[in-house]
């Protein structure tokens, strides 16, 4: 037989459980403004971001035009981030920038918005499409306030999304070297400082630059490689100029060596 109270606290368990439910899905959906309005802050203090998210966004209808209309805005924004959900939360801080411009929340809400962005780009192999719109939100929110104290943060920003350009271009040239097509990857690689001289990764473009016309000469016909062997010679002092104390040096001095040798070695052979 089984026990009554054990079938009755059960009840109670389930019953308590449904009223905490419908208590919360009533208040998101009901026109109490002032009870949503202090639900919503208790939910984003306890840390339940998701729900604050949704009451400040059912709230918004209601304050809309009224002296808590940006507070409440501002908040679902942050519910949003607190939550990890950039995407959604990019899209309440641009729509909250546009709407209260000279809000006291303002200026905080275009450091959420970019650091949004910041959070919602890709990987280096990926597109770079969204780096270069962080790029410019960070770049813009520098100039403008310069002296926020996010300023630091958004610097480490920059570096890290220029980093990723640069080993993008670094990277794509590179794929040419690693096909051994040669020729096209030397070409490839000069453009990648062509296009940005200062390039994160220059020693590995001037190196792979290097590399990439020593094996193109090498293996070349015989009549064509001392002319091409020039460039490589152009290339290694253009490398060694910069990066005396390079990781490559050895071996590029090692290649540079064989090549002047065969040089004499080949000014040294007779006249037939």
């Amino acid at each position: 037989m089984r026990n009554p109270f054990i079938i009755a606290a059960a009840f109670l368990l389930v019953l308590s459980a449904a009223s905490c439910k419908s208590q919360y899905e009533l208040l998101l959906e009901g026109n109490d403004a002032q009870a949503k309005y202090e639900a919503a802050f208790d939910y984003f203090n306890q840390g339940k971001y998701q729900k604050s998210a949704a009451l400040f966004e059912s709230l918004s209808v209601l304050t809309n035009g009224t002296s808590r209309d940006d507070t409440v805005q501002y908040y679902w924004g942050l519910s949003n981030y607190r939550f990890k959900d950039y995407y959604t939360a990019e899209a309440n801080f641009t729509k909250f920038i546009e709407m209260f411009p000279r809000s006291p929340f303002a200026e905080q809400a275009r450091f959420f918005r970019i650091d949004c962005l910041y959070k919602s780009t890709y990987r280096y192999e990926l597109d770079q499409t969204p780096t270069y719109t962080a790029i410019t939100a960070i770049s813009e929110f520098i100039m403008e306030y310069p002296d926020n104290p996010h300023i630091p943060a958004c610097n480490r920003m920059l570096f890290d999304l220029n980093e990723r350009l640069d080993r993008k271009a670094f990277e794509n040239a590179k794929i040419y070297y690693t096909m051994e097509d040669y020729k096209a990857a030397r070409v490839a690689l000069k453009n990648v400082l062509k296009d940005d001289s200062e390039n994160m990764y220059r020693e590995e473009v001037l190196y792979y630059t290097a590399m990439s016309s020593y094996k193109y000469a090498s293996l070349s016909v015989p009549s064509k490689q001392k002319e091409r062997f020039m460039l490589f010679i152009d290339d290694y002092f253009n490398f060694v100029g910069e990066y005396p104390e390079s990781k490559h040096r050895r071996e590029l001095d090692s290649l540079y060596k064989r090549v002047k040798n065969n040089e004499t070695s080949a000014s040294d052979a007779p006249v037939k």
